[in-house]
């Protein structure tokens, strides 16, 4: 039996990129991107995208594979990381799933629900009427034919309404009912394992993503918004502006908020984006758990990854 397929999972700001590069000067490992932010070209900054003197040291799959106006799904992900799997195994080296983006990692482990494909044309009917309702009064209409989606979604989380509103139109069934439909499966019949960075302090780990984002700006993240913005075909309804400290600073850039204001939307939405990742992460039972603020993460990593592959030991 092959060795289990180690999933570095954690929040934003957790330290995985660094852990990754502590497990490639032990093991030939090939990094599987698991991010729907990396994936975008032209987004580096704000992505955290592993730097080029990261890429040189080990390979990086899933990376730069989309322009930041087109679209990639979970179904998406979940063929292709299943493809590079098996790719990486025959080279003789070890994959290592690594990133924050939680429905990939249940893509690729459970499958995936068969829902409706995306329609352009319903989807653009949808925003025309959520310009002029707006979306809580979209959130009242979902709540007439699915209350049970309509309970766990924001009033204001447009991309998620749009979606149930959607699968609705498109099938005349609530979502709620096409998600009780689940097949549950392993991909290929792997065996994965998590290794998730956690953190023993959430106010610490608020206090590492405002430094963060601070150092992004610092970097150029304003400039790098700046030119997506000047280009002319992406908009906020697009999942590449979408994306935390990206759309904040396109309000910016449209006038709708001060800089300021727009740096500190950014920070306040990445800690919810935490927030989201450690309550999806904590109801995995078999995660393996390591303080993301400990003095020594990587190594902590590494021995975990050593204590999981044991059993049946990777070339070293």
């Amino acid at each position: 039996m092959s060795s289990p397929i180690l999933c570095l999972a954690g929040p934003t700001a957790a330290g995985k990129s660094a852990a990754t590069l502590a497990l490639a000067q032990r093991w030939p490992i090939e990094i599987i991107n698991v991010d729907s932010a990396t994936i975008y070209r032209d987004m580096d900054i704000g992505t955290a995208k592993p730097t080029p003197d990261e890429q040189q040291q080990m390979p990086h799959h899933l990376l730069d594979i989309r322009d930041p106006a087109q679209t990639y799904s979970a179904a998406e992900f979940e063929r292709d990381a299943s493809g590079l799997i098996a790719q990486i195994q025959a080279r003789g080296k070890l994959p290592v799933l690594c990133g924050g983006t939680m429905l990939y990692y249940k893509a690729l482990r459970e499958g995936l629900n068969a829902l409706p494909v995306a329609d352009v044309a319903v989807r653009a009917a949808i925003e025309a009427e959520a310009a002029v309702l707006g979306w809580p009064a979209l959130h009242s209409q979902l709540q007439a034919y699915d209350p049970a989606t309509a309970a766990r979604l924001a009033p204001n989380d447009s991309q998620r309404l749009q979606r149930a509103i959607e699968i609705y139109r498109v099938s005349g069934r609530p979502m709620s009912d096409w998600l009780q439909d689940t097949r549950h499966r392993q991909a290929g019949g792997l065996r994965f394992q998590t290794v998730s960075l956690e953190p023993s302090d959430r106010l610490a780990l608020h206090a590492r993503i405002k430094q963060r984002y601070q150092q992004m700006i610092a970097a150029g993240l304003v400039q790098e918004v700046q030119a997506l913005y000047a280009r002319g075909d992406l908009h906020p309804g697009l999942p590449s502006v979408r994306c935390v400290g990206y759309r904040q600073l396109w309000d910016y850039l449209d006038g709708a908020v001060s800089k300021d204001l727009a740096i500190e939307q950014a920070i306040a939405a990445t800690r919810q984006l935490a927030k989201r990742q450690l309550t999806w992460l904590r109801s995995e039972p078999d995660r393996v758990v390591i303080d993301c603020l400990a003095p020594n993460v990587a190594g902590l990593v590494v021995d975990a990854a050593a204590a999981i592959w044991a059993a049946d030991p990777p070339r070293e």
